[in-house]
């Protein structure tokens, strides 16, 4: 019979030099003389390596009260103390648990020969958990980590489905696998030279040139990589990564920092080879509209994040995507989300504030590299949420530096009234701060009732306010850096590519943060992004950027989201339409009936009006 709850302990939390266990004291269990909460002593997994101090506490889940009682993890003054309880319809036996109190995984995506598997959830919750086991660096202990794992165990596990083939693959050498890393940022710390010196030492397959070619790679060939930019380093990866001979590749996110047409470019050379070479590719996205465009099929992976994962069995990839964002899963009878994310049915109406903020002149800038920048004059208005579109590599982070006051031209000068919070593109975490500090130190009114209910809480801090900056992921640092704009005392809050490593939850949070910040303040928010959920659900006007990336940008007159959107995309020759049911943006196959018809109504995005 499956457990009903688990107890997990953070190992990096648990300080039991500074405090008197008052876990271990007040437990009920352990007053009345069981050994429910005890140290661990000289604890040793399967694997024969010590784990944690002797001194650090383990929680028996036998005899563990479960949720309901939870005094532990009030009486814990480090956070260090979970205690879950698993769903009642959750009725298998875990994949893999690395230890006592830690983790624990239930279910695996299943790979699929001349096809592209999405894997979509909350970061977490056990996709790089999966990654391992499919790849062969877990042997899967199917909950028992008491005893060495066995590949005959979980090839028994999965005895009558696919996944049997492919572990027993798995074991015997017989499959190789292509991992293309999360964070992009961190190529430049483990290899040194050019782009072609990395991309020529992993082409095994022969097919550089024509990687290269679609993913618009040649004018970076000779560029050091401690050089290129985050969407160029994405870029990179994602080549290197397609480049190697093979048969199964995992892409763990695949979107951040590439603008829309080169995730749709993406997504096509990834498409392109699993079904012309019958490759297994498993792809975890956030970005809605290209993993709708890029699965043949997806996995849901729901749970409690850092305490245990369930990947589902596979769904169709337009119903897996209704499902989650409506928080409910219809096989498993299990609701992951309290409420549905839901989208506007038709464009906005045009934003009837009038009252500027911030008034800027024409823009006209040339740089050393022969770059050109050209914005037209423009006017943000007060009280609202100004999208910033365009392609990467055509000013639109220079724009919000200038306006920023980051970077100073003497042809544009602004109102200097006017304050203004900014979030970079990308985030400095090299401080060794703790996060609370971090955010006490730019806070005006940190700790009260809205700041907790408002930032704190929808950005999920409380986890991570002890932790020290240069210790979080690459999501963590992003929430920590949207808290700290919103934080800061201003007329204008700048935040470029908030969406970055954010999942979709996340994102979904952020975006009601931000909106719900901006009413509450009635400050004006200027968000540059290439999610094109994250601006429907957030943004009332967009101001729209077009040029040629690397020589010149154009930003036009900020326009009402129809009119913006459609210059936008029009540019791009990209059109969305609207799922049936839940009006979510789904991204038109280029050349299709529905992607002709609305190229020639001249409607990219929105439905006419009614």
């Amino acid at each position: 019979m499956a457990k009903k709850s688990i107890a997990v302990v953070n190992l990096d939390h648990c300080q039991p030099d500074r405090c008197n266990y008052e876990c271990a004291n007040y437990c009920p269990p352990n007053r009345t003389g069981k050994d429910c909460i005890v140290t661990r002593g000289d604890f040793y997994d399967s694997d024969d390596l010590f784990v944690g101090r002797p001194e650090q506490i383990r929680i028996s889940e036998e005899i563990c009260l479960g949720e309901t009682c939870g005094i532990c993890i009030k009486r814990c003054p480090f956070d260090a103390i979970e205690i879950i309880n698993l769903p009642s319809e959750l009725d298998e036996s875990p994949i893999h648990r690395y230890g006592e109190n830690t983790f624990v995984l239930y279910g695996l995506p299943a790979p699929k020969s001349g096809s592209v598997i999405g894997l979509l959830g909350p970061n977490g919750i056990g996709k790089t958990t999966s990654l391992k086991v499919l790849s062969g660096s877990i042997v899967p202990n199917l909950g028992d980590h008491s005893s060495p794992a066995t590949f005959e165990s979980a090839i028994s596990n999965y005895k009558g489905t696919s996944l049997q083939n492919y572990l027993e693959k798995l074991q015997d050498g017989s499959i190789n696998v292509a991992h293309k890393p999360q964070y992009v940022e961190s190529i430049p710390h483990a290899f040194e030279g050019t782009t072609r010196n990395l991309l020529e030492n992993v082409d095994e397959r022969g097919e550089l040139d024509n990687l290269i070619e679609e993913l618009s790679l040649k004018p970076l060939l000779e560029n050091d990589i401690k050089t290129l930019s985050g969407g160029e380093l994405q870029r990179v990866a994602i080549a290197a990564t397609l480049a190697r001979d093979a048969d199964f590749y995992f892409l763990d996110e695949i979107t951040p920092y590439l603008d829309i047409k080169q995730r749709i470019a993406a997504a096509n050379v990834i498409r392109n080879i699993a079904i012309s070479e019958n490759r297994s590719i498993l792809v975890v996205e956030h970005d809605l509209a290209i993993l709708d465009l890029i699965a043949d099929s997806i996995h849901i992976a729901y749970g409690t994040a850092g305490g245990f994962g369930v990947v589902t069995d596979i769904k169709s990839t337009r119903s897996g995507i209704n499902e989650y964002l409506s928080g409910f899963l219809k096989n498993e009878n299990m609701r992951v989300r309290p409420q549905s994310i839901t989208f506007d049915q038709r464009a906005p109406k045009i934003n009837i504030e009038t009252e500027p903020l911030l008034s800027y002149p024409l823009l006209e800038m040339t740089y050393e590299t022969g770059f050109s920048l050209t914005v037209k004059p423009g006017i943000i208005n007060q009280h609202e949420v100004l999208g910033v579109v365009g392609p990467n590599g055509i000013g639109k982070s220079t724009f919000a530096n200038i306006l920023a006051g980051e970077q100073n031209t003497d042809s544009f000068s602004l109102d200097s009234s006017v304050s203004i919070s900014y979030k970079p593109q990308y985030l400095d975490s090299e401080e060794s701060i703790r996060v609370d500090t971090y955010l006490a130190n730019i806070a005006s009114d940190f700790g009260t009732s809205y700041w907790n209910t408002e930032i704190a809480l929808p950005l999920q801090l409380d986890k991570i306010m002890s932790q020290n900056l240069p210790d979080l992921s690459g999501g963590e640092r992003q929430r920590v850096a949207i808290a700290a704009c919103l934080s800061a005392s201003a007329d204008l809050y700048l935040l470029d590519e908030p969406s970055a490593h954010l999942d979709v939850e996340q994102r979904s949070q952020a975006t009601r943060a931000i909106r719900r910040f901006a009413e509450h303040t009635g400050a004006s928010v200027m968000v540059i992004d290439h999610d094109i959920y994250m601006l429907d659900l957030l943004v009332s006007r967009l101001l729209v950027f077009s040029g040629t990336p690397s020589e010149f940008g154009t930003a036009s007159t900020p326009a009402d989201m129809r009119t913006g959107m459609n210059e936008f995309l029009s540019n791009l020759g990209i059109t969305f339409r609207r799922d049936e049911r839940t009006q979510r943006p789904r991204v038109n196959k280029p050349g299709s009936q529905k992607d002709k018809e609305q190229i020639k109504s001249g409607e990219y995005y929105y439905l006419p009006a009614e």
